[in-house]
């Protein structure tokens, strides 16, 4: 467990998506991402249970804010839920925010229905390629940017993958000046990346109630060393797999992601 006082929570961002199932279900996106990248699954699960997609602290329209822990924002959807919704929900968690909603279940197993945690395992990582990309965008000078294109254009020496060149350049918009500026707080997340990389689950924490790990065939996030700690911590818990499925099943598999989930839920 943490030392020291609890992380003082930020109200967090959120967008709603309607439906009227209960439990509702409660997305968490992925390190550098938003409830933007949800919002076509979503909008398809939406027909079967109410739906919000979260912005974590630091990112989209959430507050910036220090510190930029596990434990901090975990803090910060429990008092979301606190303020929004009735009961458990089902926790979505993708990478990043799948460490989170794992942590939240093991902490406040009472407001979790059920957990599904999307292509990551409860160990430590190394990312060489985030260190990269977190490189690329320190790099980026903005006072002479003239769009996202030519961002993209200058990641490609450290970011290879032009796909993730483009995500990396969603998190700048425009200012009112005819300038660009960072959605995101870079220089908090930079400093915090070796936190985020690491398990935030101790050595007691466990979830009892049911939880659906999904991994992307493709993806080397989740591997067959990781099961023994997945059932150590969530005993009720089942692992699939998506064949051809990259880091993000949710986009690169959706329809048998969506089956998967939709299916779990019933």
């Amino acid at each position: 467990m943490p030392e020291g006082p609890p992380p003082t929570p930020v109200a967090l961002f959120h967008r709603d998506f309607g439906g009227s199932a209960l439990p509702p279900v409660v997305i968490l996106h992925g390190m550098l991402g938003s409830s933007r990248n949800w919002q076509t699954l979503a909008r398809d699960l939406s027909a079967e249970r109410r739906v919000y997609a979260l912005d974590l602290r630091n990112h989209g329209l959430s507050p910036h804010a220090e510190p930029m822990t596990y434990e901090a924002m975990a803090a910060d959807v429990t008092a979301w839920l606190e303020r929004e919704v009735r009961g458990p929900a089902v926790l979505v968690g993708h990478s990043m925010g799948g460490k989170v909603a794992m942590l939240l279940a093991c902490r406040e197993p009472g407001r979790v229905e059920r957990l599904v945690v999307v292509d990551i395992a409860p160990r430590d990582y190394f990312w060489p390629a985030h260190r990269a990309e977190f490189a690329a965008m320190n790099e980026l000078s903005l006072g002479d940017l003239r769009s996202r294109a030519e961002a993209e254009m200058r990641f490609e020496a450290r970011v290879p993958n032009w796909a993730m060149r483009k995500f990396l350049a969603t998190n700048l918009e425009s200012t009112p000046e005819g300038g660009w500026r960072w959605i995101i707080n870079l220089r908090a997340m930079t400093a915090a990346l070796p936190d985020l990389e690491r398990n935030p689950l101790g050595p007691g924490d466990r979830y009892l109630g049911p939880a659906l790990f999904i991994a992307g065939g493709a993806s080397n996030y989740v591997q067959a060393g990781d099961l023994a700690a997945i059932a150590e911590h969530f005993p009720a818990s089942r692992v699939e797999t998506l064949p051809g499925s990259g880091h993000n099943p949710h986009i690169d598999a959706r329809g048998p992601f969506l089956g998967l989930l939709a299916s779990s839920l019933r």
